[in-house]
């Protein structure tokens, strides 16, 4: 069996990984790559990849978004794109989001303030009964964030492209559905991937469906969110404060007003972080079933970018 391993980042890393997930592969590390492979591993490769080198099986994104590959220009059409499916991220954005919940239900923002301001004032204890968290997105992360906080007892609303059933959890799809999670949530959660579908989705009409004084957590994809649009419900305070794990740009550009806003959290894109060997030995297992004659687990759909 011939693999190709090309990444944009740690190479190494991947190297090591697959090498022990596959002993018996012939390992190919771009650019160092043969007219014609069986499988190929990338993460953000370059489009000279797919250019020089004819990947006859599958080709295996090192991560769970795939909308970066899906923009490459020379990728092949007749080849199966498959994604990563949790893979050590779900209990890493099980902690994430939970932090960032519990940080909005107990108000510590604005315990900080006080603090800062030398006042002590305890506030009154807002009513977990009806206060609500929204997830949209209930895939394989989406669910295990819902399923992580279902012990913390808030009541839990869920929206998907395609009508889904969580146990624990108020599900909706559709425009309808979205209108109705966000009427009554308290902190919203984003868990969507980039289509052309989510991409500016959480703009000013959307966000200012939730109910005043609304949090949100991002930590599905930067360019869902038109952020001139969330700056300016922050700032009006309609919204009281803003979560982000991930931007339209990244590293988030110095000077770009994110870094400094008082209603803001900005963490470097580490809410789930892809666990070399975890991930590697996901990727070896499909492609050892694939190589025996078996079918393709986690094969995206183009059509819907996911």
């Amino acid at each position: 069996m011939r693999l190709l391993l090309a990444t944009a980042t740690h190479a190494q890393a991947w190297r090591d990984a697959f090498a022990a997930a596959l002993p018996g592969a012939e390992l190919h590390v771009w650019p160092d790559a043969p007219p014609e492979v069986d499988y190929a591993l990338v993460w953000k490769p370059p489009p000279e990849c797919f250019a020089r080198v004819r990947v006859r099986r599958a080709i295996a994104n090192l991560g769970a978004g795939v909308d970066a590959l899906l923009r490459v220009p020379t990728l092949p059409a007749d080849v199966p794109v498959l994604r990563l499916t949790d893979a050590g991220m779900a209990e890493q954005m099980v902690e994430y989001v939970a932090l960032a919940v519990l940080r909005a239900f107990r108000e510590q923002r604005e315990y900080a303030r006080q603090q800062r301001d030398g006042r002590w004032m305890p506030r009154p204890r807002l009513d977990k009964t009806s206060y609500r968290v929204g997830i949209l997105g209930m895939g394989v992360l989406g669910s295990a964030v819902a399923q992580g906080l279902l012990p913390l007892g808030f009541p839990l609303a869920g929206w998907s492209r395609r009508p889904r059933r969580v146990d624990g959890v108020a599900t909706w799809s559709g425009a309808d559905g979205l209108d109705r999670v966000l009427a009554g949530t308290c902190v919203l959660v984003c868990l969507l991937p980039s289509t052309p579908d989510t991409r500016g989705l959480l703009d000013r009409r959307t966000l200012a469906r939730l109910p005043r004084g609304a949090h949100l957590v991002n930590v599905g994809r930067g360019d869902l969110v038109v952020e001139p649009d969330l700056l300016a419900l922050l700032d009006e305070g309609h919204l009281a404060s803003a979560t982000l794990d991930v931007f339209d740009a990244e590293p988030l550009p110095a000077g770009h007003p994110f870094w400094h806003h008082p209603r803001i959290d900005v963490t470097p894109h580490v809410s789930a972080a892809t666990l070399f060997h975890a991930s590697a030995a996901q990727v070896a297992a499909r492609i050892a079933a694939h190589a025996r004659g078996g079918p393709l687990d986690g094969v995206v759909d183009r059509a819907l970018g996911y």
